[in-house]
């Protein structure tokens, strides 16, 4: 059955630990970054004192709606309003940038030499004329001119030698320079003695870029109409200069093409004019030819006129032919009255006079005969009389209503031609009303584009006469007083947290490709199932061995730790007689050798029976530690292993004097066949008789990762101390000890971290060997 273990780890670390763990990390390096901060704050002290101040200038516009100034109505078009975005556009681009370059001339660039950095300034306190035109520079030309007592040196570019004008003018000097100096003031120039001035030449493009990339526009506001406009420079005066003459250029722009739209509009509505002047007499004149080829001057009046006449002429025909009929009438009542020689209508309606007259004397002969017929009976001579005037005149009515009806019906036939007429010349009207209107229409619409194009004529003109501006000026360019750059504040904040941070980062890298571990965090971290018994300091410069069983350094205080935690992992049944404790580790130069003896020599000196084994037979090392140091070559372990003749108490050796109660076997010769001899069965029965005259036997074993020196005889153990050293051991191979404790193939382990500095950088060389060799020193 496994003994039971004591768990020393007290769990896994808190946050609050892992934090307090993470910051002692950088702490111990606090002089680099004290350094580091040092040193960044005086960068950023020397990076302000040689850069130059950036002031930053700004001003406000409005852009005006130009269809909401002085317009006439625009039949019903719409306004539009101001597309801010095409407005920035123009104004950042390169062709406003250009014009404002040439109407400052800023081509020529201006800077005083100081003796710390060159600064921009507004111009020379003596006369400077450029003598070419803007359009000749086609590079940029950088000239040196300094003050002298006895005049101006100017050097040309990066020439040594100088051109010197006395007097402190140019002028009746022959020289090539692109323009002429001359001392506006002696007093001046007396003042300015002695100080160095850069005069720059570059080309307008170049000082249209220039422009346009310290130029800033933005809206201010999502809602808002106004742009802000901001420029930056070092010169505060050429700043707010070129930002109002960006405005003013960029009004006239506007200015200058609503002017050019006026005077296109003009021009194009007084060539219109002579076209639409000539298609209006055209169509008027074709109007009047229409009226004079189809005889009418109003189509209206005609038209009423036409259907009077056909009216009129149907009337007459009407009438006609009521007197036709009344004759017809008259005739066939004659011929009925012819036989009774009876009276005829009359006044019955006839127009003919002649007719009427007659049947009125037929009338009277009537009466008359009608009379004597009563008196004097038909046989009257008288009455035979009548009767023959009667034939008579019936026979001449009848000629005359035949002549009446004659008449009538030739009136009639001229009335019914006349009528044809008339309903043809109507029946035509709506015809020519309809070429009449197609005439009108067009001559209409010509009259209407006339009318409007005059209107707008009128309207180009006034806004021609009247151009409102562009834009409304809410804020003139204004500089602020403080530089925007540099920022001293942030530019100290900055480089300061740059002066932590480097070091920060350097730690970091190296702490981040450190893969060994530091500590016994590091162990607690990976591995919080095996106890930690302890934690065995680096020391430098003092002895490593726990020589004196009294001493007090802090490796001695720190074995007699380990040496009293020991007893509380080992099972209680091991208690009653001599404890086995195996000392071992994954890899060579983990100090498992340099423990074992010490752990030995803590036992010892606490009047214990202590025998400490070298049970590495592969690479043994407990004799470079003996005093005096003893040969290899002397018998020990490896011999009694190898020969049942040999009897280890004959091979024990004591090689710390001041520890009477500690013994030492050695390892031996280096047998061929360790493995062989340690499962032989002599190591067992050599351990078994150990425990009856000692308290505690400590085995120096072989380290586990390449070799099963160690596994095949870990049963023989009471607690196995596994040794892992700071800056060496690799935190991956913790999961292999981990594994041989999760597996029980060593027994009751427990953890010691060797070589644990608290002082020592994290930086270390991650490359180890898990090669296992026979000639060389653990350390």
């Amino acid at each position: 059955m496994k003994p039971q273990q004591t768990n020393y780890n007290a769990g896994k670390p808190d946050q609050g630990e892992l934090i307090k763990h993470e910051v002692k990390k950088y702490l111990r390096y606090w002089i680099w970054f004290l350094l580091g901060a040092v040193i960044a704050l005086v960068l950023a002290f020397l990076k302000l004192r040689y850069s130059p101040n950036i002031y930053s200038t700004s001003a406000k516009i409005q852009v005006l709606d130009e269809k909401k100034g002085l317009e006439m109505p625009n039949f019903g078009f719409n306004n539009s309003s101001v597309n801010l975005e095409n407005e920035i556009e123009v104004l950042n681009s390169l062709r406003i940038s250009e014009r404002v370059a040439r109407n400052l001339d800023l081509t020529m660039v201006y800077y005083e030499e100081g003796n710390i950095r060159t600064t921009e300034i507004n111009g020379f306190p003596f006369k400077l004329l450029k003598t070419i035109p803007n359009d000749s520079i086609f590079s940029s030309q950088t000239f040196k001119i300094l003050v002298k007592a006895k005049g101006f040196e100017v050097f040309k570019r990066n020439s040594d030698s100088a051109i010197l004008f006395p007097n402190y003018s140019s002028y009746g000097i022959s020289h090539d320079l692109p323009f002429e100096l001359e001392a506006e003031s002696l007093k001046t120039i007396k003042e300015n003695i002695g100080r160095t001035f850069i005069f720059s030449l570059v080309p307008v493009t170049s000082a249209a870029w220039d422009i346009k990339s310290r130029l800033g526009i933005s809206v201010l506001g999502k809602t808002s109409d106004l742009l802000v406009l901001s420029y930056t420079g070092e010169n505060t005066i050429k700043s707010e200069r070129v930002l109002n003459e960006v405005l003013s250029v960029f009004n006239m722009d506007g200015v200058i093409d609503r002017q050019e739209v006026s005077k296109r509009t003009i021009n194009f509505i007084d060539e219109r004019f002579g076209s639409i002047a000539g298609e209006l007499d055209s169509i008027e004149g074709q109007k009047r030819d229409y009226k004079q080829d189809n005889n009418f001057f109003d189509i209206q009046v005609d038209a009423q006129i036409g259907l009077a006449q056909q009216t009129t002429a149907e009337s007459e025909v009407f009438e006609i032919e009521s007197q036709i009929l009344l004759s017809n009438m008259l005739a066939e009542s004659l011929n009925v009255s012819n036989k009774d020689s009876e009276l005829l209508p009359a006044n019955i309606g006839i127009s003919s006079a002649n007719t009427n007259e007659l049947i009125n004397s037929y009338n009277a002969l009537i009466f008359e005969r009608d009379n004597l017929l009563t008196s004097g009976g038909r046989n009257n001579p008288m009455v035979q009389k009548l009767n023959d005037k009667l034939e008579e005149l019936q026979t001449n009515i009848n000629t005359s209503l035949n002549t009446y009806k004659a008449q009538l019906q030739a009136s009639k036939n001229q009335l019914v031609q006349r009528n044809n007429k008339f309903s043809s010349q109507v029946s035509t009207i709506p015809g020519k009303e309809k070429i009449l209107r197609g005439i009108e229409r067009q001559q209409g619409i010509k009259e209407t584009l006339y009318l409007y194009l005059l209107q707008k004529r009128e309207e180009a003109a006034i806004n021609l006469a009247i151009t409102e501006p562009s834009i409304k000026v809410v804020e003139f360019a204004s500089s602020s007083g403080v530089p925007i750059s540099p920022n001293r504040k942030n530019t100290y904040l900055m480089y300061f947290v740059a002066g932590l941070l480097i070091p920060f980062g350097v730690i970091y890298t190296r702490n981040l490709l450190d893969t060994k571990i530091k500590g016994k965090k590091d162990v607690q971290l990976r591995v919080d199932s095996v106890p930690i018994l302890a934690e065995i300091p680096k020391v430098i410069g003092e002895n490593q061995l726990f020589l004196d069983p009294s001493a007090r350094t802090v490796q001695a205080e720190a074995f007699r730790i380990l040496s009293s935690n020991v007893n509380y992992i080992l099972p209680p049944e091991s208690k009653s007689k001599g404890k086995v404790v195996y000392i071992t580790s994954t890899i060579k130069g983990e100090g498992k050798t340099h423990v074992a003896i010490n752990l030995s020599l803590a036992l010892s000196s606490l009047n214990n029976r202590v025998l400490l084994i070298g049970a590495d037979l592969r690479n043994p090392q407990l004799h470079n530690y003996t005093q005096p140091a003893a040969s290899k070559e002397l018998v020990g372990l490896s011999n009694y292993l190898h020969d049942g003749t040999v009897e280890w108490q004959t091979a024990l050796l004591n090689g710390f004097p001041l520890h009477v109660n500690h013994d030492m076997l050695l390892a031996g010769s280096i047998p061929p066949n360790p493995a062989h001899l340690l499962t032989n069965g002599r190591f067992k029965q050599l351990l078994n008789e150990a425990k009856e005259t000692y308290d505690y036997i400590i085995v120096d074993t072989a380290p586990t990762i390449l070799v099963t020196d160690t596994l095949l005889i870990s049963e023989f153990a009471d607690a196995t101390l596994y040794v892992v050293r700071a800056d060496v051991t690799e935190k991956a191979l913790l999961d292999f000890s981990k594994d041989l404790n999760d597996s029980g193939r060593l027994k009751n382990m427990a953890y010691i971290v060797n070589g644990v500095s608290a002082s020592k950088s994290y930086g270390y060389s991650y490359n180890y060997g898990y090669g296992y060799g026979y000639g060389s020193d653990e350390k």
